[in-house]
């Protein structure tokens, strides 16, 4: 029976992809002219698994390419050439294209071929070039001597086949590191009645001629580690006469089938990780972790509506009931964290892509740009993880292009030539703080007004605050770029940052001092499927506020209140005036009280603004599971979800930021 490999193609691509990261990250990390040793040697690594496990799934175009990259990696760890700046970006390039190798073979798409053999001529171009080719040494009697090489005894047990292994492979392999001899050890080989055609029963005694590094002969058997013994031995010089001829010397066939056995036993073809790795750890499908998501949302309703019907049972059973529920309702919170644990992820997922674009950029510039990164522990949800990468761009290249002088001005302003990009993330109360900073100019008030009023944004007589001309980079069109290039000047970017952050439930905030730098300071919830909420009641209606952005609930006096114009209402907090949000104005629903010290006053935060939310009642707090009404009906402004409540019924979760927006809008009118 032939075995299908195309069931691991997605652990091969996934692990492939994970792979090219981690080989960015080490090449951006190279000391051109003193690279660390131990680097090279992990690139390398990664290219020579990614060959192996292309070849081995028949993709013979990403082999190829990936065979010259290895060549060359050969050549930097083996000390025949040196980490230039040229090679450096050479090796980058190969990154690049074999990321679009993969992603156009994963989708069953054409590859580049010009694009790949073109990069492919340069690898071989560099390696044709090197210098310092290793001389040949002779003995005192005039006679040519060469390393003698190896002899490797290699015997699999039994269950080699079914761990996903095939000797030929193997043994093809180890014959690139130079010329082998093999002998085959049959002293295990049982009568042909007993044979066990799944099992291993021969083993192998290899001599390798040539200098080949150890290392590099235990990567051959890297994914047999721990299933066959192994010992590899050195052998003393060995004369030129005195070499095998290549008559003597083992031919290995081309393999007619793949490897004939559960490849994930070991990891996948590719070797990089896996499945089930020895650290314990699993590979489990988003879809999974999002069914079993929604299935103890539908347990944290179910336990709420049981929660709410304790309060009415009588009897003698109904206090053990009660204490049932209280047990069942800690439980409850310990799977609902547990299993928002699973989906989260660090943040470095994100940080990951920046090293490579920032050097990209600043050699694009002509600037000196170091990169800063802290925080790349801090863990958020993988769905919000995934929708924060695109702003995070956004805002990267903007403090590249806009924000960080050319070195000559920085130096010209006292500053270090090298201007600095800082990106950190951490836990703040209930949600996550992820901030962009530089070092540069910062934003250009003067200039920002003129171009709004260039464009009629705002009127000639206007008097804005620093708050507000720095909220004016967010409208959709504004730039302040004298030229349109491919990286500015379109008037699309910081508009996108904050719709898409919005609809994270998050904000972004400025801060800025001319001449000193900006940063961008964004707040995120930790998760979208789960929110700790205030149940607060309008009439008839239940609303939950989340409670991260609850500052504090009160009864106002009449005399506290003040009416300005006929268009708002506004009240005295902490040294500042809030205006006042009447929600059954907002949604329509007829009150139990309308003077605002007949109800409560609960004062929230959104959009870094404050205001006051007039309710009837306060009702408790709870968590509560987040249903889309976009998905399920369609867009409600100051809405950001629904939830379903103890008693069946369904209550509307309140978007803040929507609900400062429209009351800055209305006083504003």
């Amino acid at each position: 029976m032939t075995l299908d490999l195309t069931q691991f193609h997605d652990t091969f691509f996934e692990e492939s992809f994970e792979a090219l990261d981690t080989m960015e990250s080490a090449l951006l990390e190279l000391d051109v002219g003193a690279p660390d040793p131990e680097t090279i040697n992990d690139i390398f690594r990664v290219a020579h698994s990614i060959k192996g496990g292309s070849a081995t799934f028949g993709f013979g175009d990403i082999a190829s390419f990936t065979h010259s990259l290895e060549t060359l990696l050969d050549e930097l760890r083996a000390g025949r050439m040196a980490v230039s700046v040229s090679i450096s970006d050479l090796l980058l390039k190969s990154v690049d294209v074999l990321r679009e190798m993969l992603r156009a073979v994963q989708a069953k798409l054409p590859v580049d071929a010009q694009r790949v053999a073109d990069l492919q001529f340069d690898l071989e171009l560099a390696i044709a070039r090197r210098g310092g080719e290793p001389q040949s040494t002779s003995s005192s009697a005039g006679t040519e001597t060469r390393p003698r090489g190896w002899r490797i005894r290699f015997h699999p047990y039994r269950e080699f086949f079914a761990r996903g292994n095939d000797p030929v492979r193997m043994l093809r392999e180890l014959a690139t590191l130079g010329a082998i001899e093999v002998e085959a050890d049959a002293t295990l080989l049982p009568a042909l009645s007993e044979l066990d055609p799944q099992a291993c029963h021969l083993g192998w005694t290899i001599h390798l001629a040539g200098g080949a590094a150890e290392e590099a002969i235990r990567e051959v058997f890297d994914w047999a580690t721990g299933e066959c013994d192994l010992q590899i031995e050195r052998l003393g010089p060995w004369a030129a006469e005195e070499r095998p001829a290549p008559d003597t010397v083992a031919t290995l066939p081309e393999s007619s089938e793949p490897p004939h056995a559960n490849l994930l036993a070991r990891g996948s073809a590719s070797g990089i990780s896996a499945d089930v790795a020895a650290a314990g750890s699993i590979r489990v499908s988003v879809e999974k972790i999002d069914e079993l998501m929604n299935t103890v949302g539908e347990l944290v309703i179910t336990q709420a509506m049981l929660s709410q019907l304790s309060p009415l049972l009588e009897g003698p059973g109904a206090e053990q009931l009660r204490s049932g529920l209280a047990q069942l309702e800690r439980n409850m919170r310990e799977l609902q964290e547990s299993v928002m644990r699973v989906r989260m992820l660090p943040i470095s997922f994100v940080f990951s892509r920046f090293p490579r674009m920032v050097r990209d950029l600043a050699q694009r510039l002509g600037k000196q740009i170091e990169l800063k990164l802290t925080g790349e522990h801090t863990e958020l949800d993988k769905t919000v993880l995934e929708k924060i990468g695109d702003p995070l761009v956004h805002l990267v290249r903007n403090c590249i292009d806009h924000g960080i002088e050319t070195p000559e001005v920085r130096v010209a302003a006292g500053k270090p030539a090298a201007g600095t990009v800082h990106l950190d993330a951490c836990h703040r109360g209930g949600t996550i703080a992820v901030e962009v900073g530089d070092d540069g100019a910062g934003l250009d008030r003067a200039r920002i007004l003129a171009k709004a009023r260039e464009r009629g944004l705002i009127a000639p007589s206007d008097t804005l605050s620093d708050e507000q001309v720095h909220e004016l980079i967010f409208l959709p069109g504004f730039s302040t770029a004298e030229h349109t290039t491919d990286l500015s000047g379109r008037g699309v970017g910081m508009d996108v940052v904050r719709r898409n952050i919005k609809e994270l439930g998050g904000t972004i905030d400025v801060r800025t001092e001319r001449g000193r730098g900006s940063r961008f300071l964004i707040t995120l919830p930790l998760t979208l499927a789960i929110v700790d909420g205030q149940t607060v009641a309008v009439g008839t209606e239940t609303y939950i506020v989340p409670l991260t952005s609850i500052i504090e609930s009160l009864q106002l006096k009449p005399e506290q209140v003040n009416r300005f114009g006929g268009r708002g209402e506004l009240f005295a907090f902490r040294g500042q005036y809030l205006p006042v949000i009447r929600l059954h104005e907002i949604f329509g629903v007829e009150p139990r009280a309308r003077a605002l010290h007949q109800g409560l006053v609960v004062v929230v935060e959104g959009d870094g603004r404050r205001v006051g939310l007039f309710v009837d009642d306060l009702l408790g707090q709870q968590q509560v599971v987040i249903k889309s009404l976009e998905t399920n009906y369609g867009r409600v402004e100051g809405v950001s979800g629904a939830t379903i409540l103890g008693d069946g019924s369904v209550a509307l979760i309140l978007d803040l930021p929507g609900l400062v927006r429209f009351a800055s809008l209305r006083i504003a009118a």
